[in-house]
């Protein structure tokens, strides 16, 4: 059995903390991984989009999983972002792995006009680069056919999941249903599309709300992969609609509202980098009553 099989449940997606200087706060991330990685979650992703990896260097991606691994203490798999253009990716791929990592996500490369042929050799190329386990991260302007995904499947022998970030559950039902159990199928573009990720099958999804509320994150977990839509319709209008209302306010608002979020709760995470922004002051009020909702999950 693969290691992407064996991912169930929930991906826990640490922020990266970063002091008022935009510097970064290792200490903070060491602390807020450790108290993630004592919920069960199958894995957590260092440096992922909510670790806002594009902000960051080469050399701070890879530092932020080498503390994330430690951090784990062995109690679950870091899986570890890539991306930015092809000698970066394969760079933080080869340092990744050296820092403990134990499988990669592959974001899209910068370019946004690349032909599919052009995307198979990014991909292919820095997956190639290490022994690691990889999935690609299908999301924004990276919408592949069910056609192509299999083509990707074919190309990269050490492609084993797949994680969408489209959203859109009719697609990703057609392209699981073609290319079948040779890859490991996740939701990932967030807590609010859990019922429909699990409705069509997947085994795991990845959560931002497991920086601030663990215990909820499983909550819809378990309710998804029991298919207990009602209970999940529950949690939803409780307590995930109204975040994601407020992460919907502004681009960047994903990372930028959670961030908040944590420093109301006592989580380092300080400011987010350019070009993303910080929550406006005007936004306080409302952050605050929802961290009060989540209260109960604390």
């Amino acid at each position: 059995m693969s290691l992407a099989q064996k991912f169930t449940g929930v991906f826990g997606f640490p922020i990266t903390p970063f002091n008022k200087d935009l510097s970064l706060n290792l200490d903070g991330l060491a602390k807020n991984v450790d108290e993630m990685t004592r919920h069960p979650f199958c894995a957590i992703v260092a440096a992922g989009g909510t670790g806002e990896i594009y902000s960051m260097s080469v050399e701070e991606n890879i530092e932020v999983v080498r503390v994330a691994v430690e951090a784990t203490d062995g109690r679950m798999p870091v899986v570890a972002g890539v991306g930015y253009n092809l000698p970066m990716g394969v760079a933080m791929a080869k340092g990744m792995e050296q820092a403990g990592a134990k499988a990669l996500l592959i974001m899209p490369p910068y370019y946004t006009n690349a032909p599919f042929e052009g995307l198979v050799a990014y991909y292919k190329t820095i997956a190639g680069a290490t022994g690691l386990e990889v999935s690609l991260y299908s999301r924004d302007w990276a919408a592949f056919s069910p056609d192509q995904v299999a083509r990707l499947a074919g190309a990269i022998p050490n492609l084993t999941f797949w994680k969408d970030g489209q959203g859109d559950a009719r697609k990703y039902q057609r392209i699981m249903s073609v290319v079948g159990d040779r890859l490991a199928w996740i939701g990932g573009i967030g807590d609010d599309c859990v019922s429909a990720y699990f409705g069509v099958g997947v085994q795991a999804y990845t959560s931002s709300i497991s920086s601030i509320a663990p215990r909820l994150s499983l909550a819809l977990a378990e309710a998804g992969m029991k298919r207990d839509f009602a209970t999940l319709d529950v949690l939803m209008k409780k307590f995930v609609h109204p975040l994601y209302a407020l992460r919907d306010r502004l681009k960047g608002y994903e990372v930028s509202v959670m961030k908040t979020m944590m420093e109301m709760i006592g989580k380092p995470a300080g400011p987010v980098r350019p070009p993303l922004v910080d929550t406006k002051p005007r936004e306080e009020a409302d952050i605050r009553k929802v961290v009060e909702l989540y209260a109960e999950w604390a």
